[in-house]
């Protein structure tokens, strides 16, 4: 009986230390000026951020400056944005030309008509969306 008192013991002091230093981290993190995103990020949502980010520029923008421009808002990798590119791309959201910079080729991101018109559809859904998740933390959507 003894054994398994220590046991729990031994358990729920290895969890609270867990959390204190999970917690500590975060908060170092935090004055630091470090972005932490609790919140897992879908494509939906990726491809509308960066559909959004492309969308600033009348010429379009290149790969490199679009990863610097999300990661303003949401931790995300290039090798994480590359491919949400080339879906939009694929999905004909994006097109994509090459321009000489410093002597060499630099690829650029153009939103065309189509994906102008799910940015607007990802804006709706996203004003109507965050509407009613700010309405639950506030108390007033009723489940």
């Amino acid at each position: 009986f003894l054994q398994i008192l220590v046991d729990k013991l031994y358990y729920t002091t290895y969890n609270i230390a867990k959390k204190i230093i999970l917690h500590m981290s975060i908060v170092s993190e935090i004055s630091k000026g470090v972005k932490r995103m609790v919140f897992n990020t879908g494509a939906a949502l990726l491809d509308a951020i960066v559909l959004a980010v492309v969308s600033r520029e009348q010429e379009g923008t290149y790969g490199y400056k679009i990863t610097q421009d999300v990661r303003k808002v949401l931790e995300v990798s290039e090798s994480t944005l590359y491919p949400v590119l080339r879906r939009l791309q694929k999905d004909e959201c994006l097109e994509v030309y090459d321009r000489q910079f410093d002597g060499r080729n630099r690829r650029y991101y153009k939103v065309t008509p189509k994906g102008a018109a799910q940015l607007n559809l990802y804006h709706e859904e996203w004003k109507l969306y965050s509407r009613k998740i700010q309405e639950l933390f506030e108390g007033g959507a009723a489940i």
